[in-house]
């Protein structure tokens, strides 16, 4: 067998080194050289032998390829399943990121304790005892007869223990503590985590065990680690909202089986995370009183509608530049529509701070919030506050038009189901039989939306 030795590449342009540097001797940047293993033969190792697959190269017609469907198998969690596509695929790679003390482990350890009454599962951790486990679990009043825990961090020692017990489902808590034996850095550098996760997502694809993988993120939010560890694995989860709030948000941001930007909620509690199933009746506990800046609006998060409430604050700026601050939507957006709101509704806004926020910690970055934004703004500046039974939504450009937005039907449908009276919608969203119970009117401009609002 080829002895492999141990060179050091540019990420910038691909030069190898025998030795590390802080500066390419090739292109001159600072701080590119990772390490990497090569094969006498030039062949990079160990994750270049095979693909990620672990699958020899074979060529076929589509014809030939079978589209029988990846069998699932659902992981106890109706929320996690939703975000997941329907259950979890035999020999997918899920990496799940998320700020310190959000809920990764506890609801990774939740799904293997129920997973493990009806298949083999095997938690890997290397940042907690054996204990700290067990003890969450007894705190969290999990079953525990079943789910194996094993506490390692070398990738050979967790990938021979996994051939032999054979789990249906294995999380690695978390990869930034994974390190091969093959490369000499220290566990959580750009190699080690490549190249722990390549020997993973190739051991899931041969055996079909399904993995979970933990992954830290930086300060900016973004997963830690390599970009390309993101590309390698089936689907990236990522945890939101405050740490320390109630709601936990598990939005899926990349899914080989699924669509994207579903949406799951929990409900931190004493006893873990639970499902919220019903997450527009959470959002819309409102205050009993009428107040101005308040509006509900209908978003689509996945495949289902949700119901927010939309807060707005403006005013009297005493700053040269007034504010606008943001919550949950997009600010560069916010400063759009304020133009909009200017030029062809006659409000200004350029000596006012306005402050928007989501209740609830929803991110709502889809154009449907336009119409919402707009009419919350307008109720705060006149301190004239919007009926508690009105939904609004609907895409504004910057002509002044409604646009219409995806999935009309579907919003008007939730909002009449808790108890909506009346929806200001775009035109082209107007159903020709309203859900019972729900007045629609339909608006082609933005000067029909305002007066519309305040009948």
């Amino acid at each position: 067998m080829a002895r492999a030795k141990r060179l050091y590449g540019c990420t910038e342009c691909g030069a190898t080194f025998p030795k590390w540097a802080g500066q390419c001797g090739e292109c001159g940047a600072w701080n590119t050289l990772t390490e990497t293993m090569i094969e006498a033969g030039g062949a990079a190792a160990p994750s270049g032998r095979t693909g990620w697959a672990g699958q020899q190269a074979q060529l076929k017609t589509l014809a030939e390829v079978s589209v029988e469907e990846m069998p699932r198998f659902s992981t106890a969690s109706a929320e996690l399943d939703r975000v997941l596509g329907g259950g979890l695929v035999d020999g997918s790679v899920v990496l799940i990121g998320g700020d310190p003390g959000i809920g990764k482990s506890t609801i990774l350890l939740q799904t293997l304790c129920n997973v493990a009454q009806r298949f083999p599962a095997l938690y890997v951790t290397g940042e907690e005892s054996q204990q700290q486990v067990a003890m969450r679990a007894r705190r969290l009043g999990l079953p525990e007869d079943k789910l194996k825990v094993m506490t390692e961090t070398c990738i050979e020692s967790i990938i021979a223990t996994a051939r032999h017990e054979k789990p249906k489902v294995m999380v690695i808590d978390s990869i930034q503590t994974i390190f091969t034996e093959q490369l000499q850095s220290a566990p959580g550098g750009v190699a080690q985590v490549r190249e722990s996760a390549a020997l993973l997502v190739r051991f899931a694809k041969q055996s079909g065990t399904a993995i979970f993988l933990v992954g830290h993120v930086t300060k900016e939010g973004a997963l830690a680690g390599p970009r390309v560890l993101e590309h390698m694995v089936d689907t990236v989860l990522y945890f939101e909202g405050d740490p320390d709030g109630r709601l936990r948000l598990l939005r899926a941001v990349k899914n080989r089986f699924g669509a994207i930007n579903e949406l799951g909620v929990f409900g931190m509690t004493d006893k873990g995370l639970k499902e919220v199933s019903n997450p527009s009746a959470i959002f819309l506990t409102r205050a009993q009183e009428e107040v101005p800046g308040s509006i509900v609006m209908a978003t689509w998060e996945g495949t289902r509608p949700m119901l927010v409430e939309v807060q707005a604050l403006v005013d009297t700026s005493h700053m040269a530049n007034p504010r606008r601050v943001t919550l949950g939507l997009d600010q560069n957006r916010l400063a759009m529509l304020l133009a909009v709101l200017h030029r062809h509704g006659g409000i200004p806004t350029y000596d006012q701070d306005v402050f928007l926020n989501v209740v609830g910690g929803v991110k709502v970055l889809e154009t449907a919030s336009d119409l919402a934004l707009m009419a919350a703004v307008i109720s705060s500046l006149r301190n004239r506050p919007l009926p508690h039974d009105l939904l609004v939504f609907g895409e504004v450009g910057l002509s002044g038009e409604i646009r219409p937005v995806p999935s009309g039907q579907e919003r008007l449908k939730e909002a009449a189901k808790h108890g909506f009276k009346r929806a200001i919608v775009p035109k082209g969203n107007a159903p020709k039989e309203p859900p019972a119970g729900l007045q629609v009117v339909a608006v082609t401009r933005l000067e029909q939306a305002l007066d519309a609002l305040f009948e």
